[in-house]
């Protein structure tokens, strides 16, 4: 009896680890597919590159940390505006800059120069952000997306809610081999091996010009900041294990190392992580699953690996986005804030969604400063006042 209820939890805790694994495609799968259809990158490099980040990540963390593309890099490189070369660059570039921040523990400086109210308002942008980008992938096929949205949010109310994510990915794909008449390719396994291809210096000067900046920002706040502070919650026994100062090395590191070998540009996010959470991953077995996949993929099925991510359909890939952007952008931390907060928040959060992640942080910064002087002015109005 009591073996009986160990195998059932056993069970229940692999098909968590998962279903975790896959929770954050809806951040992956449209960003990797747009780098890959439009030449910016090759399956070869771009998975085994997705492949190795994630197993070093389940090796290093043991926790289901996300590994997604850096967002400001790969938009860039869909609409045209960077080569391959290019987003090489960027990801020399940006792991570099993680690399010396973290060596000269500049990391904990930031993240104690970040007051709470301006990462609430970064961490409910980005669940906006990833809302929005969930509804705009659920209506590209609409009733594909409704029933996958509607699938999601019945499930969470039975006893297979741990298995959520997993069982309307299971159904989206059998309703695109099935419903949609698409079909499987023929796979060919052949053994294909990322190429070195070293930046030239113009490539380093437009990424410096075109991408830099603006990704560092969103990967300081979002990838290594915010990401140490929700795990630090998630897992609070490994908040010294999980802390940015790592996060930003390991993740400059393995840029460095991976990025002269077609590796999109990668790193972590706090909104995965959640999501990856809320679906039942609990170590670092989820991402070695996602890490596994990616490098058989890469490795083995380069040439047939844009076909087969393809057959996810992207509508019900964003229920599952939008879903778990909910959760994250309506966070504890958003309602244990102070009343005067509330304006901080809400003005750095629209600012994340309206401009990017960069802006907002820097508005969001001004606005809790004049918070701030704006207090200190009506108590010392208030203490002259009761002195007369």
């Amino acid at each position: 009896m009591a073996e009986s209820a160990s195998s059932t939890k056993t069970g229940a805790r692999l098909a968590g680890e998962v279903s975790g694994a896959f929770a954050d495609l809806g951040t992956f799968l449209p960003l990797a597919l747009g780098v890959l259809a439009v030449g910016s990158g090759t399956p070869g490099g771009v998975l085994t590159g997705f492949g190795l980040f994630a197993l070093a990540v389940a090796l290093i963390y043991r926790r289901p940390l996300p590994v997604q593309p850096m967002k400001a890099v790969a938009a860039l490189a869909i609409v045209g505006g960077l080569t391959a070369a290019q987003m090489a660059a960027s990801g020399l570039l940006i792991g570099l800059a993680l690399v010396a921040l973290a060596a000269f523990g500049l990391i904990e400086k930031l993240a104690r120069f970040l007051p709470q109210s301006v990462l609430a308002g970064i961490q409910l942008g980005l669940g906006g952000i990833l809302v929005l980008l969930g509804l705009d992938l659920a209506l590209q096929e609409p009733w594909v997306g409704g029933l996958a949205l509607a699938a999601l949010l019945l499930l969470q109310l039975t006893p297979l809610r741990g298995f959520s994510c997993l069982l309307v990915l299971g159904g989206a794909l059998a309703w695109s081999l099935l419903g949609a008449g698409r079909t499987l390719p023929e796979l060919t396994p052949s053994l294909t091996l990322p190429a070195l291809a070293l930046p030239a210096i113009a490539d380093f000067r437009a990424a410096a010009e075109g991408v830099f900046l603006p990704q560092l920002a969103l990967t300081l706040t979002n990838a290594v900041l915010l990401t140490a502070v929700v795990a630090g919650e998630l897992f609070p026994q490994d908040r010294a294990r999980i802390a940015s100062r790592r996060l930003a090395f390991s993740s400059g590191a393995l840029n460095l190392l991976l990025a002269p070998f077609g590796a999109l540009p990668m790193c972590h996010g706090a909104g995965g992580l959640v999501a990856q959470h809320r679906f039942g991953a609990r170590s670092g077995l989820a991402p070695a699953i996602f890490g596994t996949l990616c490098l058989i993929l890469g490795l083995f099925y380069a040439a047939d690996a844009l076909a087969l991510l393809g057959l996810l359909p992207l509508a019900a890939v964003g229920a599952l986005l939008a879903y778990a952007g909910a959760e994250f952008a309506l966070s504890k931390r958003l309602f244990d804030g102070r009343p005067s907060c509330l304006v901080v928040i809400l003005l750095t959060a629209a600012v994340c969604i309206a401009v990017n992640v960069a802006v907002g942080l820097i508005v969001g910064l001004i606005a809790e400063w004049l918070r701030g002087w704006l207090l200190r002015r009506w108590f010392a109005r208030k203490e002259s006042r009761s002195e007369t």
